[in-house]
């Protein structure tokens, strides 16, 4: 009926399987009953009536409550407004849900319950490991969001490109807050753009500096006890499969990761 190229694409856009189907047929008809969708789309027509009410929820189709139940399909470009708008209205909403549950007595009464857990469990219990660029961006947003006195950073080359473009509001908001930001790094001609814009938030130096080739990591300290540390290089790995270890131990945060960052600082000025 369609190419599979087109088939693939609906997936994308958040269609599974049978919604791809029903909703292909549906095109082809413009209107149908259930029954009819089904045998026309080979779904199960025990189906049928869930994936037409979904496609109906995602703009994609119109229910004509009639005897019996007939849907109508909705011309594709006028679909991806309906469900750009559908989805937008959504996300609205559970900002505004999220945002009022922040400000409620429940997010006290649930960190009160997070700091007394916490005070009754080893350091090196909080600890964990991340894989995959994204999930380590995240935690590092938590990280700059929750610091409240100083930043070190050691980064790569591009690591300094990646936290541009990344990490640059956050850090911007945590200097406006008098956080003391720290970053090592090697200047090069390709990260020159990158160094001028974060040297307007952080204090940074260069790592070529030690006389020998400059450690190829990346690592972030957050008020000398909370440590990310990057355990892949990369360079040379995929961003889907970077790996990354955060701890809040005082002893391999402050006995090592900050020692060894300021000896390699001290080295630079």
């Amino acid at each position: 009926m369609i190419s599979q190229k087109t088939t693939d694409a609906l997936k994308t856009i958040g269609l599974n399987l049978y919604e791809r189907k029903i909703y292909i047929a549906l095109l082809a008809k413009s209107v149908g009953t259930a029954g009819e969708l089904a045998e026309l789309a080979s779904v199960p027509r025990s189906r049928a009536y869930d994936v037409l009410e979904s496609l109906a929820e995602k703009g994609f189709a119109v229910v004509q409550h009639a005897k019996p139940i007939k849907y109508v399909a909705v011309e594709p470009s006028i679909a991806l407004d309906k469900t750009k708008d559908i989805i937008k209205d959504k996300y609205s909403r559970n900002v505004m849900r999220i945002n009022q549950f922040s400000e409620s007595n429940a997010i006290t009464e649930l960190s009160s319950l997070y700091s007394n857990g916490v005070s009754v469990i080893e350091p090196s219990d909080m600890s964990g490991s991340f894989k995959g660029s994204y999930s380590i961006t995240m935690q590092l947003n938590n990280i700059i969001k929750n610091t409240e006195s100083s930043i070190l950073i050691l980064t790569t080359e591009d690591g300094i490109k990646d936290m541009w473009k990344k990490n640059m509001s956050l850090l911007s908001k945590a200097k406006n807050r008098g956080i003391s930001i720290k970053i090592a790094l090697p200047f090069t001609d390709s990260n020159k753009k990158e160094i001028e814009a974060l040297g307007k938030v952080a204090d940074i130096r260069d790592i070529n500096k030690l006389g020998h080739k400059p450690p190829v990591c990346k690592m972030v300290i957050s008020d000398e006890g909370q440590l990310l540390l990057g355990l892949t290089d990369d360079s040379t790995v995929h961003e889907s499969q970077q790996t990354g270890f955060w701890t809040q131990s005082n002893h391999l945060t402050k006995d090592f990761a900050v020692s060894m960052f300021d000896m390699i600082w001290s080295n630079i000025e």
